[in-house]
C-alpha cells in the first residue's frame, strides 16, 4: 500500500503527462473542450480513475468512445513516459461534478432573477 502522499503526486503526474498525450495524440475537434479534472489512483498503484469534463456535453458520447478505442495506445505511451513501475493501468469516468455545479449556478442564477 503506498503512502496517500506518494499516491498524491502519481495522481499529479498521471493527469499531466495524460494531458499532454492526449492533447498531443488525439484530434479532438476544435470546438470540444476535453479536460481532465482528477485522477484517483488506487492504494495498490494498479488503476487510476481518470475523470473527464467534455464542453459541450452533447459530444460527451462521442469523447469517450474516442477515449475508449484509443485507451491501450495512450496506456502504452504512457508506460513509456512514466519512470515508475507498476504504471496503474488508466481508465475514463465522467465527471459529474461540473455538471452538477454548472446546475447550482443555474438554480442560483434563477433565485436571484426572482
Amino acid at each position: 500500500m503506498a503512502a496517500p502522499q506518494r499516491i498524491k503526486k502519481i495522481n499529479e503526474l498521471v493527469k499531466r503527462e495524460l494531458g499532454k498525450i492526449i492533447l498531443k495524440e488525439i484530434g479532438f475537434p476544435r470546438s470540444t473542450l476535453v479536460t481532465i479534472t482528477q485522477v484517483e489512483t488506487s492504494n495498490n498503484l494498479q488503476e487510476s480513475k481518470i475523470f473527464i469534463s467534455v464542453i459541450p456535453e452533447k459530444e460527451e458520447k462521442n469523447v469517450f468512445r474516442v477515449l475508449e478505442k484509443e485507451i491501450y495506445n495512450l496506456q502504452q505511451i504512457l508506460n513509456r513516459r512514466l519512470a515508475m513501475r507498476p504504471v496503474p493501468k488508466i481508465k475514463f469516468v465522467k465527471d459529474k461534478g461540473l455538471r452538477e455545479a454548472q446546475r447550482v449556478e443555474e438554480i442560483l442564477d434563477n433565485l436571484k432573477k426572482k
